[in-house]
């Protein structure tokens, strides 16, 4: 999904957002404002910059009238109040800009979906309008405000009208169009709607997966049940693990409330949608600042699409505001079973992050226990999370369980096999491990790293080494530049001996992974054998100052510091 649009996102744009939080232009008011003005602004910026709104928000609204002599300052404002909620200070600001005549993009942008939310269409259409007579726009603002200008006006325009000017927008968002015509068909009621959301779906230049959701949700509302039914199996089959989809198809099916709430005939909820769509892809590039002012611009159009607070969430998770993310994740509970149990992973895995393990791991039990049937899928989730917190004999049992109720052609049994596989091996049931690991191979067998983790515990037991190398130069062209398997290749190399081979790829995973304590050990080991003892003895040196250096591993350095390997 994230792939639609982020490769437009060209390098103008980021040189853009990077100039507007820097601090080199605030360096010009030291003769003008007050000391303490300087201060707050500059911490108002460092504070946004580092996706701390409330700080942000904090310092910047102590300052008075820099707007006029700074450009800068009302966007960074804005993008503050908006990422905290405050659509109402948010738009009295920004009309406050218009009357001194120092209005922007963003702020135009504010009062004209304020205006559009509370029905005033002809007050919004001056703002976006003004938007869309701007000139040097970057890409993604120019393509705003073109669509959202069209869908203010579209009890002015025709159907015909509509696609026309639709066609007319720039080649490099053609992914943008198609997902476009489809809302203009729903909204128009048009008899081919289906029809577009079919091909839309099944468009294979892209990743249209998330529309599965709007195509089924359309059906769904036009009382179209067998179409319905049919859209949500295919959409299941492509996307097993679609929240969007599977919490549709449990309100459906329990004649509950739907959690999200969209209608194509809306314009407010289709411009919405557009806004996530370039949130979403803000966020790739990492823009969280940036994501969040559009991500929350859609909440505020469309606070009925639970699914918006999703990525609301992830991007305050990226940038390691878990108080604020785990809030979030507590609301999604009260959504749905399926919403539930995604926000209590999610949370898990902060608690995780945050050296809670064990009230993670007690909170994804609770929550397991607590679904009334769960899928396969649901399994396997909480079994690779056991796995992955070393609680290995009871995600043993789970992939069990799953593989009791599928066969080798299910699109997860190489997944449950290589899962079981590993927790076999941790435990000490080599034997066990690695007939799971052969069995997922015979399922898929283009899995580049169950082909290294075979390869490489066949290789650290001193057997199967020529098969070995078989198996980790098929993974190394699956997967070039993995450090991982890029080490494992050197590492087969230098147990054949032949240690010129093994030097050239276990160099390449210490430039990739320079601060992993096995890849450097075994290049010190490396570099013996090449007769380089002195730069083998720096990196068995390096490694011993390595935090993550297990203990078995510097008593065998030590070792080796004397007599080599």
């Amino acid at each position: 999904m994230k792939k639609l649009i982020y490769n437009i996102i060209i390098t103008l744009f980021a040189i853009k957002i990077t100039f507007l939080f820097s601090l080199f232009p605030a360096i010009s008011l030291e003769k003008t404002y007050k000391a303490k003005d300087l201060s707050n602004y500059l911490s108002g910026v460092i504070s946004l910059n580092e996706n701390d709104y409330e700080r942000s928000y904090k310092f910047l609204k102590n300052i008075n009238g820099l707007e006029k002599d700074h450009y800068t300052f009302s966007q960074i404002y804005l993008y503050s109040l908006i990422n905290l909620d405050k659509f109402t200070d948010a738009f009295r600001y920004s009309r406050k800009l218009e009357q001194n005549q120092i209005n922007n993009f963003e702020s135009d942008l504010i009062v004209g979906i304020y205006h559009l939310k509370n029905k005033k269409p002809f007050l919004a259409k001056k703002y976006l309008l003004r938007n869309y007579q701007r000139k040097n726009l970057d890409p993604i603002q120019k393509l705003l405000s073109i669509l959202i200008l069209q869908w203010s006006n579209l009890e002015d325009l025709s159907y015909r009208d509509s696609i026309v000017k639709l066609e007319k927008i720039d080649i490099r968002f053609e992914n943008i169009k198609k997902i476009q015509k489809s809302f203009l068909n729903c909204y128009f009621d048009k008899a081919s709607t289906s029809k577009v959301f079919f091909d839309l779906v099944n468009d294979k230049s892209a990743n249209f997966n998330r529309y599965n959701f709007f195509f089924a949700n359309y059906l769904n509302n036009k009382n179209k049940s067998l179409e319905y039914d049919k859209a949500i199996k295919v959409a299941l089959r492509k996307t097993p693990r679609n929240l969007l989809i599977n919490q549709l198809k449990l309100d459906v099916e329990r004649d509950e409330n739907l959690k999200n709430i969209f209608d194509c005939q809306n314009n407010l909820h289709v411009m919405a949608e557009l806004f996530y769509l370039v949130s979403n892809a803000l966020s790739s590039q990492k823009f969280y600042s940036v994501s969040n002012f559009y991500i929350n611009l859609a909440k505020f159009l469309n606070p009925d699409f639970i699914s918006y607070n999703i990525l609301f969430a992830e991007n305050l998770n990226f940038i390691e505001n878990t108080n604020e993310a785990k809030k979030i994740y507590n609301k999604l509970k009260n959504y749905g079973d399926i919403y539930h149990w995604f926000a209590n992973k999610e949370i898990a895995n902060i608690y995780i992050n945050t050296d809670r393990q064990q009230e993670g791991i007690k909170l994804l039990k609770q929550s397991f226990n607590k679904l009334l049937k769960p899928n396969i899928y649901q399994k396997l989730e909480f079994a690779d999370y056991l796995k992955n917190n070393n609680k290995h004999n009871d995600a043993i049992k789970l992939y069990t369980l799953i593989l009791q109720e599928i066969d080798i052609t299910h699109p997860i049994y190489p997944e449950v096999t290589d899962g079981r596989g590993i927790s076999f091996e941790q435990i000490g049931k080599w034997d066990k491990a690695e007939k799971d690991f052969m069995n997922s191979l015979k399922a898929n067998p283009n899995q580049a790293y169950v082909l290294n983790y075979l390869a490489y515990s066949w290789i650290e037991k001193n057997i199967n080494f020529e098969k070995s190398l078989i198996m980790l130069k098929k993974a190394n062209n699956l997967r070039k530049n993995d450090p991982y398997i890029t080490d494992s290749l050197g590492w087969v190399f230098y147990k054949l001996k032949d240690f010129e081979k093994a030097k050239i790829h276990v160099q390449k995973a210490v430039r990739l992974m320079p601060a992993d304590p096995i890849v450097n050990d075994h290049f010190g080991d490396i570099l013996w054998m090449n007769n380089k003892k002195i730069q083998a003895r720096y990196y068995w040196n390096y490694v011993l100052t390595l935090k993550e250096t297990k203990d078995n591993m510097r008593k065998n350095i030590i070792k080796k510091l004397v007599s080599g390997p």
